[in-house]
């Protein structure tokens, strides 16, 4: 399998859906979009880990982000308290010479995320930045969670509303406050997490439940109900990047920052430096 290798590769506009797996993405990525479709291996297991180790030089790139991970705030990874849990020593506006914080300006507070229409919006707004850039990257949410046909998200909200909270920290002067994600969770949720946090994989099933349905959980078991969302939430993209793709005048690649586990070895949703094969792999598309 050959490295995802981002940079290197030739493409003028690059979209990056998030947390999205290369098998469900190969399985149905034909229903919307023609192209050439290779697997290839991601640099990191999630999004921090994947932009520390790509974007290491200066790069001149529009960046429209739906991920609040990379953003235009100034604040190294390390830095930054809601939950981005690494020790990386790199902030995305030292690196990426222009920055849209989609994650902010097209938020849907209904939904607990930026749906992909936002991305699109923010994209046309901008056009001059696209013109004046040597290429453009389209950093999609999705098929990460909040799954959208549930019309509420929990978790990438509590994220939202962490960097607002920092914002107003750093504009004040500080706090010792580090409004973290764990502390964040549902009072229904959180006991159980905190009761047995030397279950690792009982602790990401925990923070997993707050996107899905109490009665499907019951009815059909984590993994087949949360596959079967994310499988959603994938084609809800995919039907976006159709449509914006129509549109694109030059090279055109559909791929991902990591994959998206579902108790594979254990592991659930995903996290740093987690290296197995439903995390690394990733799909590589080459639009026609």
């Amino acid at each position: 399998m050959e490295d995802q290798r981002f940079l290197e590769s030739e493409w003028d506009y690059c979209l990056v859906l998030d947390a999205c797996r290369y098998d469900v993405f190969a399985d149905v990525y034909d229903e919307y979009l023609d192209g050439t479709l290779e697997k290839r291996k991601s640099v990191g297991s999630s999004t921090p880990e994947w932009a520390y180790r790509t974007f290491t030089d200066e790069h001149d790139i529009a960046y429209f982000s739906g991920n609040p991970f990379i953003n235009d705030l100034g604040i190294p990874l390390n830095e930054l308290k809601w939950g981005a849990s690494c020790d990386y020593e790199w902030t995305a506006s030292e690196h990426i010479s222009d920055i849209h914080d989609v994650w902010k300006t097209d938020w849907d507070d209904d939904l607990g995320t930026v749906p992909p229409e936002g991305l699109a919006d923010a994209f046309h707004r901008n056009q001059d930045a696209v013109e004046r850039a040597d290429r453009t990257v389209l950093h999609y949410m999705q098929p990460h969670a909040p799954y959208l046909s549930r019309g509420k998200g929990q978790k990438l909200k509590q994220i939202q509303k962490g960097i607002k909270r920092q914002e107003e920290e750093e504009a004040n002067g500080g706090s010792d406050d580090d409004g973290g994600l764990l502390s964040s969770l549902s009072d229904s949720v959180r006991p159980k997490i905190e009761s047995r946090l030397d279950d690792s994989e009982f602790a990401q099933k925990a923070g997993l439940w707050l996107e899905l349905d109490p009665k499907d959980l019951v009815t059909d078991g984590t993994r087949v109900t949360a596959l079967s969302m994310y499988e959603e939430n994938l084609r809800i993209a995919l039907e976006s990047v159709a449509e914006l793709v129509e549109e694109l005048d030059g090279d055109v690649v559909v791929t991902a920052d990591h994959g998206e586990a579902f108790g594979e070895e254990g592991v659930w949703e995903h996290h740093i430096e987690t290296y197995i094969p439903a995390l690394m792999e990733v799909p590589w598309l080459e639009v026609e």
